[in-house]
């Protein structure tokens, strides 16, 4: 990519960070927001019940749910909108999203949310932090008449992020090393895989069973911001101590606002 601001040509390396969303970018799981808003209780049994059978694919629990489960069926577009309106994000979520556009010089960050939650709730979580163009959540066909989830349109979970990322790539024209991933869970793994195949950068931001195993690097916080600290190492070859320096020119310029300022690194 060629950057000719002010009459200067330089060269630009594009990436594609992608990012889960339940857990990665937020404490709260979608499906246990949106079942306490309407009503319904035991979600997380509802869960258990499908993964014990296989029945889904994991992550795409609470879209089956809404599409057979009796309790959920009174879901309508709506409701999704007002559930993501109530999901907790991590802290300096928008903050993160606003620093990819100017991380480095001769860097482009192109930050995508991929997520087997329905594509109203984070959309709705992350207006004005994410364009809704880069949002690739689980989409729903709705009945005309009265609303009613007719159909599952396309479901990005498992292996299903693995297509939505390459469709990504493709579009960006970027080679698999330059993808950054990360996850939280099992439903991430096929993608982690995926991208580790392809010399790429995975990060997990749990420690959830088998997940710390796959994925390159882990970052245990609060704070979506620390998850800048591999990329700045991994990707932009940064030691400790500059990356130390960035960090304190970021919390000098939020001294005086109200805002979590955990230690980065």
């Amino acid at each position: 990519m060629v950057d000719r601001t002010k009459g200067v040509v330089k060269m630009v390396q594009q990436y594609l960070l992608a990012s889960d969303f339940d857990q990665t970018l937020s404490f709260n799981d979608s499906g246990v927001v949106l079942a306490e808003l309407i009503g319904v209780h035991g979600f997380h049994d509802k869960v258990r019940g499908l993964a014990q059978i296989n029945l889904v694919q994991q992550g795409a629990e609470l879209s089956y749910l809404v599409l057979h489960d009796p309790q959920f069926r009174r879901v309508r577009r709506e409701h999704l909108v007002e559930a993501g309106k109530l999901i907790r994000l991590k802290h300096d979520v928008k903050l993160f999203a606003k620093t990819l556009d100017t991380l480095a010089d001769g860097y482009k960050f192109n930050f995508h949310v991929i997520s087997a939650a329905p594509q109203e709730i984070i959309q709705s979580a992350l207006e004005e932090i994410v364009p809704p163009e880069n949002i690739h959540g689980t989409k729903f066909y709705y009945e005309p008449g009265n609303g009613e989830v007719k159909a599952i349109v396309r479901a990005s979970a498992g292996w299903g992020k693995v297509t939505v990322l390459e469709e990504i790539r493709a579009q960006l024209g970027i080679s698999h090393d330059h993808i950054v991933y990360m996850g939280d869970g099992s439903s991430d793994l096929p993608v982690m895989m995926h991208v580790n195949q392809y010399d790429g950068l995975t990060i997990a931001v749990s420690e959830a069973e088998y997940i710390t195993r796959i994925a390159r690097r882990t970052v245990l916080s609060d704070n979506a911001m620390s998850v800048l600290v591999p990329v700045l190492e991994e990707v932009l070859r940064w030691d400790s101590s500059k990356i130390r320096r960035y960090f304190a020119t970021i919390d000098v310029a939020r001294v005086g606002q109200n805002t979590h300022r955990p230690p980065y690194y």
